[in-house]
């Protein structure tokens, strides 16, 4: 063992692997800063680079790009609103909130110190344990890992608000569409109304920017400013150090949460943010500004992103199995440089695996150095009017959201659900209770049909599910007080602030409550056309959520204003009066139009139109400013797609055209 630490430290330190483990780090920073790509894109585009690479080298190169992605996905996260991963959503919920108070400085600088304290103590858990790990990993099965769901599921109490009744309905609404597509255990498709794009449900980063990204540019673009009214940035770079060493705990522990998390098999990073941040609001005594703009809404979820790229590298190494998306990516990686994930990574091969783990603990380092030097210039995109930055952060988003299966679906479901999130939004349905529905419905399913198919009923008796369910009951109980006091808040202030946010018209919200109930009764029509086992998951799930959407609907039509069931954003935000503030839906008819544009004329063009329009209507700019904003935004995306090998949608009319021309 002596040898093999001799030698991975001997090779960390050569020129030729520093070489390539910064260029895999300035790669991952690209690639990071990119809204919706993540690792699985990242590492797919470096692959084809790797052939015929020395394995020592193409692994610095790999392990660079896989350890700085969770570190740089903060900067759109916390500056924009926009999810950079989706390990990277839940630093939106206080990072961007953060952003507009003008302390973009204080919260990038927290994120980056949380995410090196994260990345260096999932290298040490993964030095520590490489050797002890296979028994603990392989203790956990399928039942082990439902409980794990489960744990999950119970964050949605302490991210519904002061209404806990919308905060479950809306992760129903999550689940249900989580359900769509195939059924894990019969291959049955459900709720898919015959279109062959939602057979394989909706991909991940389609949701995760439609829920969060398209409500958060509407609202500012309607609000005609810049992110932050701040002209200066401030002087908080030093200050988010001092808040996570003040909070060093709450890092340690989320940062535990994550090697724990990132090495289960399946589950990893889509969810190990949200159980961070949920740890954190069941661990506060003050809570209420979560949200907000808690500095510590930031250090929980970043600290757990990268200590999770550690934990996920022991499944992966050991037994080839990987632990989320990236990590498969990775995997491929490892065989196509000529290395085999098994056995032979903890005995003749120690010396490359104790490579890769200081290689992750340096890259960490490095990138976390490089974006603390480059986001004091990122940073100043938050003063920039935001009709300037719009039409690019559009482009960036609908680029993200077509690579995800490449199909023009991509962009109908991510105006679909983006409309969905503005509703949310504006009616006070939480939607990171939403997401989290989402990101566990497939797993959940699929661990419990498993679990019941090879232990039967009792695998709720098995050791490690009861130790989960324990910590499950302590999470709902802390979730349970955290209601408790929201709503004990919410009526000690009802003669002040409630009277203030008294909706005026309660037709919109009974509208959209309505809708909630039409799908959960729709799906739970649709699961009795399925088999048992096709259909009994949707089923549960959509009868226990009518009944609870059911209640919301009927306070609103009861008119019981002095619940936390009525809000509107409208009102409590100062919209309805204020003239200077743009109507609901005009940004998201220009939306729409781009989309029936993509399906009209492609996608090139449509984007360039909607550039040269939306510049000289809504920015109000020359000609000349217009036409070179549009220029080089149209260069970006082409050589982006290029590199990529991303043929982008041509449109009906081009179709023709070419047709015509043959």
């Amino acid at each position: 063992m002596l040898d093999a630490f001799l030698i991975a430290l001997q090779t960390i330190l050569t020129p030729t692997h520093l070489m390539y483990l910064c260029g895999g780090v300035f790669l991952g920073l690209l690639i990071g800063i990119f809204p919706g790509l993540g690792g699985i894109a990242g590492l797919s585009l470096l692959l084809p680079f790797l052939y015929g690479m020395d394995p020592i080298s193409a692994l610095a190169m790999l392990i660079g790009l896989v350890a700085v992605i969770p570190t740089s996905d903060t900067f759109t996260s916390v500056l924009m609103g926009i999810p950079g991963s989706s390990g990277s959503q839940a630093t939106v919920l206080d990072g961007f909130p953060l952003s507009k108070k003008g302390q973009a400085a204080r919260a990038l600088s927290a994120a980056f110190a949380s995410s090196l304290f994260g990345g260096l103590f999932g290298a040490i858990i993964l030095t520590l344990f490489v050797l002890i790990a296979r028994p603990v990993i392989l203790a956990f099965g399928s039942a082990e890992l439902f409980m794990l769901t489960l744990l999950g599921l119970s964050m949605v109490g302490v991210l519904a608000g002061n209404s806990l009744v919308k905060g479950l309905s809306a992760c129903g609404l999550g689940l249900c569409l989580g359900s769509l597509g195939g059924a894990p255990a019969t291959g049955e498709y459900r709720m898919v109304f015959d279109n062959g794009y939602l057979m394989d449900g909706i991909p991940l980063v389609v949701v995760g920017l439609g829920i969060f990204a398209l409500p958060e540019i509407i609202d500012l673009l309607r609000q005609n400013r810049s992110i932050s009214e701040a002209s200066e940035l401030g002087s908080g770079w030093f200050e988010g150090v001092k808040d996570v060493v003040k909070n060093k705990w709450l890092a340690t522990r989320c940062a535990a949460i994550g090697c724990v998390v990132g090495a289960l098999p399946g589950l990893g990073g889509s969810v190990v943010d949200w159980i961070s941040y949920g740890h954190a609001v069941q661990t506060s005594k003050d809570t209420e500004n979560f949200g907000k703009g808690d500095i510590r809404g930031v250090i929980a979820p970043e600290s757990s992103n990268n200590a999770k790229e550690g934990g996920g590298l022991i499944p992966t190494l050991l037994f080839g199995i990987p632990g989320s998306g990236s990590m498969a990516v990775f995997l491929g990686g490892m065989v196509l440089i000529g290395l085999e994930p098994g056995p032979a990574m903890i005995t003749t091969d120690l010396d490359v695996t104790y490579t890769i783990v200081w290689s992750l603990a340096l890259a960490n380092v490095i990138g976390a150095g490089a974006c603390l030097l480059i986001s004091k210039w990122v940073a100043k995109v938050t003063t920039i009017p935001y009709t300037l930055m719009a039409p690019f952060m559009v482009m960036v988003i609908f680029f993200a959201a077509f690579q995800a299966t490449r199909d023009l679906g991509d962009l109908v479901a991510l105006i679909g659900i983006g409309i969905l999130g503005v509703l949310m939004k504006r009616f006070g349905w939480p939607r990171p209770a939403f997401l989290i529905g989402f990101v566990l419905a497939s797993g959940m399913e699929t661990y419990l049909y498993q679990a019941i198919q090879f232990d039967g009923i009792e695998f709720l008796l098995k050791p490690g599910v009861i130790i989960i369910g324990a910590l499950t009951a302590l999470s709902i109980f802390f979730a349970a007080r955290h209601s408790i006091k929201a709503v004990k808040k919410e009526k000690a202030n009802k003669n002040t602030a409630n009277a203030e946010v008294k909706p005026t018209n309660l037709k919109p919200q009974i509208a959209f409550s309505g809708f909630v109930c039409l799908v959960f009764a729709y799906g739970l029509y649709d699961s009795f056309q399925r088999s048992f086992l096709g259909g009994v998951f949707p089923a549960v799930v959509c009868s226990f959520m009518l009944i609870l959407s059911g209640v919301v609907l009927i306070k609103l039509l009861l008119n019981k204003v002095d619940d936390a069931v009525n809000y509107d954003n409208e009102v409590s935000a100062g919209y309805v009066n204020d003239s200077s503030v743009t109507g609901l839906w005009h940004y998201v008819f220009w939306l729409c139009g781009l989309l029936a544009g993509c399906f009209l004329l492609g996608y090139v063009i449509s984007i360039a139109l909607f550039f040269i329009i939306f510049l000289l209507v809504k920015a109000r700019i020359s000609i000349v400013r217009t036409l070179t904003l549009t220029t080089c935004a149209l260069a970006f995306l082409l050589t982006l797609s290029h590199f990529m090998v991303l043929d982008l949608p041509t449109g009906y009319l081009q179709e023709v055209a070419s047709f015509t021309a043959l």
